[in-house]
């Protein structure tokens, strides 16, 4: 669906994992993540990048964090930034680099959460975890955008929505685990 954009936030240091996540298992999770996005429902695919510089995919597209180091809201304030600038964008899906385990029926299932509520907001759940991808319809990009910053993303922003972020639970297709640490 050409109105579902995909932002995939690549863009950090991986400093307890031991290196930027966007290169581990030479580029596995970045191939996961993207094919994730794209198999879910998203048109087009947005890489946020920062401390590492990589050959994308085919079909997704680089946008650079040049505050990476700054923290996460920083890489999402730049990935909200471009998203912005896609006119027949109408809901983003937001997704990070090291779940490798979620794929696009979890994508899909929250895609199509975001777009049956009236908020136009969801998050996947994992039980009683939140996690990704989280899908925003237009009217929440700035107010996403306007409230990260530093290692904040959008958990202030999307934890002051109350009963107007929908609760996706995918538990039965992924664990949407982090992978913070090698194994």
């Amino acid at each position: 669906m050409s109105e579902v954009l995909g932002l995939l936030l690549a863009a950090g240091a991986g400093r307890r994992y031991g290196s930027p996540k966007v290169l581990a298992h030479q580029g596995l999770w970045l191939q996961l993540a993207v094919d994730a996005l794209r198999g879910g429902g998203c048109g087009r695919v947005l890489v946020v990048l920062g401390a590492a510089d990589v050959p994308l995919p085919e079909g997704a597209e680089a946008v650079y964090a040049v505050r990476w180091a700054d923290g996460v809201g920083e890489s999402l304030r730049a990935g909200l930034a471009a998203a912005a600038g896609v006119p027949d964008a109408r809901y983003l899906a937001m997704h990070l680099v090291d779940l490798p385990d979620v794929g696009g029926r979890v994508v899909a299932r929250v895609i199509g959460a975001a777009a049956r509520a009236p908020s136009g907001l969801a998050r996947a759940f994992f039980g009683d975890r939140p996690g990704h991808p989280v899908v925003a319809a237009r009217p929440h990009w700035g107010p996403l955008r306007d409230s990260a910053a530093g290692d904040e993303g959008g958990r202030e922003y999307l934890g002051r929505q109350g009963e107007l972020l929908v609760r996706v639970q995918c538990e039965d297709l992924a664990s949407g685990t982090d992978q913070d640490v090698r194994r």
